[in-house]
């Protein structure tokens, strides 16, 4: 794939990020959306706020033994972005959902790290499809109108886990390599408590990577109130597919069972 391909970072892009003389090769996963030019990752960035912010976070974001995150690239200019693009670290690493614990394991390392920081404006003002089923499933916003949404929000109880800043997209966005700590990328931010974002890996690995429904439960032992937190992550889930138009039988016949399963 070179620079001239459909949706490929322009040359201008590539420059910017000291990458210029790489041919950019689209990755897998990423939506389709991101691609590698030598060792910088060139992805769509989310809006000015959020990217600045993120990348100011990660920048400087103490890594442990229990996880690390790629390091953002800065523009010639000593910028976060350039064009419609944003740069990453390129880490040689592979993501494995069969590997739940290890993922949620990462999350909550991750998680630790960032707790101490105050939840950012521009999540006010998200109004992509993951953003308003997210509210959805907090009972922020209204439902779309569904059997299995609606027996979830039969299920709704209080939470009473304090809120912070967590990754709901980690199940494929924790990636793996021998000898090093894994990597958490892509990160997804909501301000929830803190072990939605495990519950949400657990839905999305039963739902879609043939994890029974019967290890959900163990998944959170010592969490208080896990299995409330598994209905939110799945009504975010089915909301999410019914706002971007993709709900259907199949994931109707997906879904179902952990519906099942929890209410």
């Amino acid at each position: 794939m070179n620079c001239g391909a459909a949706g490929a970072p322009s040359v201008e892009a590539l420059a910017a990020f000291g990458v210029g003389e790489s041919v950019p090769v689209l990755l897998a996963g990423g939506r389709g959306l991101t691609w590698r030019a030598g060792d910088v990752v060139l992805r769509p960035h989310d809006g000015a706020a959020e990217t600045d912010w993120r990348s100011g976070v990660l920048a400087t974001l103490e890594h442990t033994a229990g996880f690390r995150t790629p390091r953002p690239i800065a523009t010639a200019d000593g910028h976060w972005r350039a064009d419609r693009w944003e740069g990453w670290e390129w880490l040689p690493a592979v993501a494995d959902e069969t590997r739940l614990e290890d993922v949620i394991r990462a999350g909550a390392a991750f998680h630790r790290a960032i707790a101490h920081l105050d939840r950012p404006a521009f999540l006010d003002a998200a109004a992509d499809a993951w953003s308003r089923a997210d509210r959805m499933a907090w009972g922020e916003l209204p439902m779309p109108s569904g059997v299995l949404l609606d027996r979830l929000a039969d299920a709704f109880r209080p939470v009473r886990a304090p809120a912070q800043l967590v990754h709901r997209d980690l199940l494929g966005n924790v990636l793996f390599a021998d000898g090093q700590p894994p990597a958490v990328i892509d990160w997804s931010p909501t301000w929830r408590p803190a072990e939605f974002g495990a519950a949400i890996a657990a839905v999305d690995a039963v739902c879609w990577h043939g994890v029974p429904p019967s290890r959900l439960g163990p998944l959170g032992d010592g969490v208080a109130e896990w299995r409330q937190l598994l209905v939110r992550a799945l009504a975010f889930r089915i909301a999410t597919l019914h706002l971007l138009g993709a709900w259907d039988a199949d994931g109707e016949a997906r879904h179902r069972p952990v519906v099942d399963a929890l209410v």
